[in-house]
């Protein structure tokens, strides 16, 4: 098992900010829109260097994507920021209308996904919305799992042209990919190569697929782990080269067991490649309030889960 080690956690909300100050620097068509939370999206470096190029829009979603949605005919590259679940789920109308049916080129950017909002609880931590941006014609959708490759993630958006639906979250985790790294749309990342197991994770839960990595080397097995940050479109062949040589797969994510990247894999196979899969994923039920580490075991998503998968 290749060893990840790391010296600084981080929030992936932080390393989208990050990237959004830096797509700005580098194309002055990039504008950023904001449903009230402005702090909670980590707009702020952005909104000091480019006040110009930035529109709070206040508690109207809905009215959000639909400014940006025109913005993209006067040229400009529009990111939307708000929570994950006002990003989808109360908006959902207006961005398969005004946005996806027409191909308008927004950024549609959500922090606080998942259960690792945490004390929020059930009614902020959405774990249907890659489902619900999956099932949209021509909409790309994306997962990092660290502060960096959220980074190099919202830089990428900002030179591709199309609607996007980038997830990130809350919570400060471990910073272990490259921080000069090329974010490539819809090519998964070999996190280590094995011949026992493939395990497909996205997002958080691909440094607890590290960490069952490592647990399973001491029980002698040897586990391949691939990190899907790209939902759709999603990277096929690496999929079925791993599952053809190992023969079984666990698929990790924190997302409804239903529609999330698990139902994208097993598609994979029924078409191509049948193998007994397991899925690491809240199983079809909301989450609660709680501490997101707390959460993260109650539903079954821990490193321990994924072993015992």
């Amino acid at each position: 098992m290749k060893k990840y080690t790391f010296t600084e956690q981080k929030d992936t909300r932080s390393g989208f900010g990050a990237g959004l100050l830096e797509a700005g620097k580098r194309n002055k068509e990039v504008v950023a829109l904001c449903a009230d939370l402005i702090g909670s999206l980590k707009m702020d470096a952005f909104i000091n260097e480019f006040p110009d190029r930035f529109y709070q829009v206040g508690i109207a979603e809905a009215n959000m994507i639909g400014l940006a949605a025109g913005m993209t005919i006067g040229g400009k590259i529009p990111f939307t920021g708000t929570f994950a679940n006002f990003s989808t789920g109360r908006v959902y109308d207006q961005i398969r209308q005004s946005v996806a049916y027409s191909g308008k080129n927004v950024k549609i950017c959500a922090s606080h996904a998942g259960l690792t909002l945490g004390e929020d609880g059930a009614t902020h931590q959405i774990l249907e919305d890659l489902g619900l941006m999956k099932m949209i014609p021509g909409m790309t959708v994306i997962n990092p799992c660290d502060y960096n490759q959220t980074k190099a993630a919202t830089i990428a958006i900002a030179e591709y042209e199309g609607p996007v639906y980038l997830r990130f979250g809350r919570p400060v985790v471990p910073i272990f990919t490259d921080p000069d790294q090329k974010f490539e749309i819809g090519k998964a990342w070999m996190v280590n190569e094995g011949k026992d197991v493939s395990i497909i994770a996205t997002g958080h839960l691909v440094w607890e697929a590290i960490q069952a990595g490592e647990k399973l080397a001491e029980l002698g097995v040897d586990a391949e782990i691939i990190n899907i940050h790209t939902i759709k479109p999603l990277d096929e062949e690496a999929i079925l080269k791993s599952v053809r040589k190992t023969g079984c797969v666990v698929t990790a994510e924190e997302h409804n067991r239903l529609g999330g990247l698990g139902d994208s894999v097993a598609q994979v196979l029924s078409k191509n490649y049948p193998a007994p899969q397991e899925y690491i994923a809240v199983d079809d039920s909301f989450g609660e309030s709680g501490k997101p580490a707390d959460l993260m075991v109650k539903y079954g998503l821990s490193a321990d889960d994924i072993v015992k998968a």
